[in-house]
């Protein structure tokens, strides 16, 4: 028998911000239960992982969900996503029944899904308690935008289900209302802290104080957008991705690549954040004090609950898509420049979660010391 307990953590390849989740609770939880064994199954790069959860895990390359079927960071295909839910569907039972084999070989004391239902539905069928942990739920999404669609009653009565077989949904501020969601526990938000370490940058690039730093993130779904139309400003400098610049010759645009610093770091280094509404993206601006301009997506439910959050506890500015396109937002980012930096926002649900987990991990422990000794 282990005298330490075994987590097996489903983590949604949607985006990044759903690893901008539970890192930070892992961070913490390692911290409450040292010795404590993760096993971390997702399709998000270990690579990635490995930057954010500080402790030792396992990694198993394997998707759990899909979320939505995506053109890219901003847009959604209907479609194609009501096709995929359907073909998970077709054998609802049999793919439980698959699913909990490979839980109850793993031999977890306790799953934690953020936010995939199937591990849930799995966990259960084999008698090992679950907890669902995000800002938003696959219930809701799928309803959104395919509910009025023939056979998504059933689909969704199924994903329902498998959300309320959990012991717990822990709802992370900001986050979606779920009425329906009788097991919810709403805790605040949840955000990986950067240091500033804006004087190494400076130094490392000969800049000056006076020199102003625009981060540029779209999440962990793929998209470009067309930075070669952005305006040049004296003194600005843009932070992208390697790949956006492919073709693209400005002196004022810099790889995020060759900072050679983590994402929470260089986030808490620059004046502003430029992304799209995302839980990632927006409490760790928020959390680190740092301003932001977003670009609204395509229909995404979630997202309002997301700004009406930023807007009352940070400080932001809406641009429109065609702005992005055409880089017409000078204006707008001056503005956004001279305003006042508002205090940081506490970051308060890593530790009530990891709280929460490891309540559930010691007790697990205990039963199955009992079961041994019987």
């Amino acid at each position: 028998m282990n005298s330490t307990p075994h987590l097996l953590v489903c983590i949604s390849g949607h985006g990044y911000g759903h690893v901008a989740q539970v890192a930070p609770v892992l961070n913490e939880l390692s911290r409450l239960l040292p010795g404590l064994r993760l096993t971390l199954r997702t399709t998000i790069p270990e690579a990635h992982l490995r930057r954010r959860v500080t402790t030792e895990f396992r990694y198993i390359s394997e998707a759990t969900d899909f979320g939505m079927v995506m053109v890219s960071a901003l847009e959604v295909q209907v479609e194609e996503s009501m096709r995929a839910y359907a073909e998970f569907h077709a054998d609802w039972s049999g793919r439980v029944k698959a699913e909990a084999a490979v839980i109850k070989e793993l031999a977890p004391d306790l799953v934690l899904s953020d936010v995939a239902y199937l591990p849930l539905a799995g966990a259960s069928q084999v008698g090992i308690p679950s907890i669902a942990m995000c800002s938003l739920n696959w219930a809701d999404i799928f309803q959104y935008f395919c509910g009025a669609m023939p056979g998504a009653a059933e689909i969704l009565q199924q994903i329902e289900q498998a959300y309320l077989q959990s012991e717990a949904f822990l709802r992370l501020l900001p986050a979606m209302p779920m009425p329906w969601l009788a097991n919810q526990w709403t805790i605040g938000p949840v955000a990986q802290l950067g240091m500033n370490r804006r004087r190494e940058i400076n130094e490392k690039l000969g800049w000056t104080d006076q020199h102003k730093l625009v981060l540029v993130s779209m999440g962990g779904i793929a998209t470009r957008l067309l930075v070669a139309n952005w305006p040049r400003i004296p003194n600005m400098h843009w932070l992208v991705p390697a790949d956006w610049l492919e073709g693209c010759e400005r002196e004022d645009m810099l790889a995020f690549e060759s900072i050679g610093m983590n994402f929470s770091d260089v986030l808490a280094s620059c004046d502003i954040l430029l992304t799209k509404p995302g839980y990632g993206a927006f409490t760790e601006a928020a959390c680190n004090g740092i301003p932001v301009m977003y670009v609204r997506r395509n229909t995404w439910p979630e997202q309002d609950d997301l700004i009406a959050w930023l807007e009352q506890n940070g400080l932001c500015h809406k641009l429109e898509a065609e702005q992005v396109e055409s880089g017409n937002f000078l204006e707008d980012l001056q503005h956004l420049l001279m305003q006042p930096r508002l205090g940081a926002v506490a970051a308060s649900g890593a530790r009530d979660a990891a709280n929460y987990l490891a309540t559930w991990l010691t007790d697990s422990l205990v039963q199955s010391a009992s079961r041994h000794r019987s």
